[in-house]
């Protein structure tokens, strides 16, 4: 690295994320500040019956305004392990628990101002159930899509959420392997 931070405060604290300015010195002499967005992270689902479709969400995303096609997924909370976290979301938001979880791997999803990890987790042999959504979730809606299908909606730009075409292209890799 060619720079020392000088000084580093919390300015805010927040219910989803902490801000955190630097004041960093370059080796030059230069001087420069760095905002960052402190957050614990999430766990996404990539959420496959054994008919091979791809059980997805459909919900409202409030800094858009919009409604949103995503794979499940949910925050971590301080300390959680992702695994656990990725099978109470996919309880949660669909209602289907999984007997086989594996993880596919991770993601950064803005690393040019956020500790956001979201960690991504492949869950097979599906059992439905019913769902527990937090109020925020009750107009959600659920889907299975078979991964062409997933693929049009991703070209079209009807799915331009990060996560649910990193998780998708992670699963599609497995599958080729």
């Amino acid at each position: 690295m060619n720079f020392q931070i000088k000084k580093s405060k919390i300015v805010f604290k927040g219910r989803v994320f902490d801000l955190q300015v630097d004041e960093i010195e370059y080796n030059s002499g230069n001087k420069g500040i760095r905002e960052v967005a402190v957050h614990n992270g999430g766990a996404v689902v990539v959420p496959v019956k054994n008919n091979g479709k791809i059980i997805m969400v459909k919900q409202f995303r409030y800094p858009f305004q919009d409604f949103l096609l995503e794979l499940p997924a949910g925050k971590l909370e301080k300390d959680e392990d992702p695994k656990l976290c990725a099978t109470r979301e996919l309880t949660e938001e669909t209602g289907y628990r999984s007997k086989q979880v594996t993880k596919l791997g991770k993601i950064y999803t803005t690393p040019g101002f956020c500790t956001e990890v979201l960690h991504i987790y492949l869950a097979e042999k599906l059992l439905p159930g019913n769902s527990n959504r937090e109020e925020g979730e009750y107009g959600m809606e659920v889907f299975e899509f078979s991964l062409e299908e997933l693929d049009e909606k991703i070209k079209s730009g009807e799915i331009v959420d990060s996560k649910t075409i990193s998780g998708l292209h992670m699963y599609k890799l497995r599958l080729s392997s």
